[in-house]
Parts: C-alpha cells; structure tokens; sequence
C-alpha cells in the first residue's frame, strides 16, 4: 500500500514514547513525563488577547499569505534587529513558518535532489533526517561528542561526501545536548559552506530559553552568513506557544525563495489571527520570556542537584530546558525509569547513532514533580 519512500521512514521518537506512556497510564501509573521539550507553561495573556480580538475580525477568515502578513513579516525583522542586531529586509529576507519544523522539513523539497548528501547532527533534532528522505537525499552524521563541546569536527567530513552535499544542519543552543556555540564556530561555518557551495540552515528555536546570564548568538551574526544560509526560530519555546504553529525563516533571499516556492504548493500560509498574536509577543514586553526562564533555570538547578547526588555527572546547561546525562544503556535506563519509576525520558539514540549511552529531560515539569521524580529514582538500582 504504502511508497517504498515511507518503509525507509524510522518511527518518530516521540509517537513512540507517547505509545509507551499511554501503555503505563492504562496500568494506573502516575507518569511523571520529562521526555518531549512541550513546556507546561501557559502563553503569555497578552498574545491570547490579540488572538482572540483578530479571531473575531472577518477579514482574518479567508486565506492569509504564503509568506506571511507584512505585518508579521516586519515584526519579525523588528525582533532581530533589536535581539541580535541582524538587518532584515522584511519583504524579502524573512518568510513565515508554521513552526520551524515545517520549513526544516521542506527545505530539502528545494534544494537536495536523488542521492545528494545532507549534513546533520547526531545527536539532533529528527526532522533533518526526515526531512532528507523525504526529499530523496542522504543523511550524513556529523557526530556532536563530549569532547568537542558537541559541536561538529568539520575537517572530519569525508571528501566525498562534501562533494554532493546540498545541505547542511546546525542548532545552538542544541537540542538535546543543551550545548551553545560561539560565534567563531558560525564563522567557522560559513567559510566551509562558501567554499564547498553547501546551504547553511540554522535552526535556533531555543536561543531565549537561556541562563546565567548567558545570550545566545544567532547564526546571521558571522560575517558571511547571510551570503550562504537562513536561520529558522519559532515561538514556540519563547513564548509557549508550541500548539500555535508560528514560527520564521531569514536570511538569504534566494533560499527564502527557494523555500517558499515549496510551501506554496504544500500549503496555504499561517492564519492571521495567529500573525497576530505572534506580533503582540515579538513587538510587545518580554517580561514574560525572563519570569518563564527564571522558572526553568529554579527547575534545572533542582534537577541537576538531583542527578548529581544520585551519582551521575551532568553538566548544568546555559541554555534549551534540556539535562543531556550519560548512561550505559539508553534504552535500558529509558525503560527502567519508565517502568519501575513511572518517569519518562528520552533516550538519545531516538536522536540519532552519537546519542546512544545518553538520556534527555525535559525541565518542563514543575518543581515538585522533579522532586518526586529524583525520590522515584533515588529508590532504585541505577
């Protein structure tokens, strides 16, 4: 029945673990859930205010743009500009996404044809992988290790690989490493594409989910950039609003382009009443994006403490709401907390062959559910 492209799909990561979970809450079990990255947060009122008042508007009921209010578009601009001082043209250097996975998952439909290759982290986000075959590419693993403060070696790509690379996928702060890049590594990573004709994306939907102090670059920065990739964000993890479907692609105007030539055959654009909103929350306060972090940074220290008090060695991230913690056994541990702990987490081979021997939580769970999940843990043999 189905294409031979669907039997060469994996099963999505986290379709799994909700059938898993469910499998525990038939039993009764009270599931403490710090597997996917949704927070539990809700959207600030002021964004589900300007919703609500563009939703009983007329005008908002038809098609919107494929690429996006101008409004929208000219708000997006306005917030990188004003974030990290990144220069937009609106009309042309920004498109509008539902979500970021939507144009990570596309752009492969524009630029990857049969056989070429896509650059891609392990551990990563799945939706590079899957985005590349369904676009008919290869996927490449650029190994993100502990030594190398999980960034990729770029040297260690092989020649032949680099000769049929369409794409490449970065992401810092890292999802599920929790890992940031300097600025010298976008440098780094801007000569290697212009000299090998490579398109850059950088997906940086957790550059606001940051601690300490720590400010998260964006890709655009580097000198160069913008001759040789995009950048896709979301408002998704700043602003809460992972079921609202909003999120940007900027940058190189002809990638844009090539990216939007795809969406306007896949579908028809983001309703305006949520442009809307999303501009209420990128043009309005961001008091609500430093009270959401202070809450995760109380969530991350209690967590972190947690773990290094039952003996494990986990760094405290600067940034994303992720613990990436090393095991022996993924899958193994993954099954024994959910099993014997009621605790879900996420094992890093679901993210790719260099997550194997680690798990991922999600500090998206309130402060006392973490405390309950540490004494669930602290009562078995781990």
């Amino acid at each position: 029945m189905y294409s031979a492209r669907m039997s060469n799909l994996p099963p999505y990561l986290f379709a799994r673990i909700d059938e898993m979970k469910a499998e525990q809450q038939k039993k009764g079990v009270d599931i403490i859930d710090l597997g996917v990255g949704d927070p539990d947060l809700p959207t600030p009122p002021h964004i589900v205010d300007a919703l609500c008042t563009a939703a009983r508007d007329p005008n908002n009921h038809h098609y919107p743009s494929y690429a996006g209010m101008p409004a929208y578009r000219e708000a997006v601009a306005g917030w990188y500009h004003k974030r990290f001082g990144v220069k937009l043209d609106a009309s042309r250097e920004t498109l509008a996404l539902m979500g970021s996975k939507d144009g990570i998952t596309h752009i492969g439909e524009a630029f990857v044809n049969p056989g070429d290759y896509v650059l891609a982290p392990s551990p990563g986000y799945p939706g590079y992988s899957t985005g590349t075959l369904f676009s008919e590419g290869k996927v490449h693993e650029m190994p993100l290790l502990q030594k190398n403060n999980f960034l990729p070696v770029l040297d260690d790509i092989p020649e032949k690989v680099v000769r049929t690379a369409k794409l490449m996928f970065i992401n810092y702060p890292n999802n599920p490493t929790a890992a940031i890049a300097p600025l010298s590594f976008y440098k780094e990573v801007v000569d290697f594409a212009a000299d090998n004709n490579i398109v850059v994306v950088s997906d940086n939907p957790y550059s606001e989910v940051a601690f300490d102090g720590y400010k998260a670059p964006s890709f655009l920065e580097a000198r160069g950039a913008m001759e040789v990739g995009i950048e896709m964000h979301s408002l998704s993890k700043t602003y809460n609003m992972t079921g609202w479907r909003i999120g940007m692609a900027v940058g190189n105007q002809e990638i844009l382009s090539g990216l939007g030539r795809v969406k306007t055959n896949v579908d028809s654009g983001v309703f305006n009443a949520v442009q809307y909103a999303a501009i209420a929350a990128l043009s309005g306060p961001q008091d609500c994006v430093k009270e959401a972090c202070a809450i995760y940074q109380e969530r991350r220290d209690v967590l972190v403490a947690g773990l290094r008090d039952l003996g494990f060695d986990v760094p405290a991230p600067k940034a994303t709401f992720y613990v990436w913690m090393p095991v022996k056994d993924c899958m193994s541990f993954a099954a024994k907390l959910l099993n014997e702990a009621g605790i879900v987490v996420t094992p890093g081979i679901g993210f790719g062959s260099a997550g194997e021997g680690y798990v991922r939580f999600a500090i998206t769970r309130p402060v006392e559910r973490i405390h309950e999940a540490i004494e669930r843990m602290r009562r078995l043999s781990l």
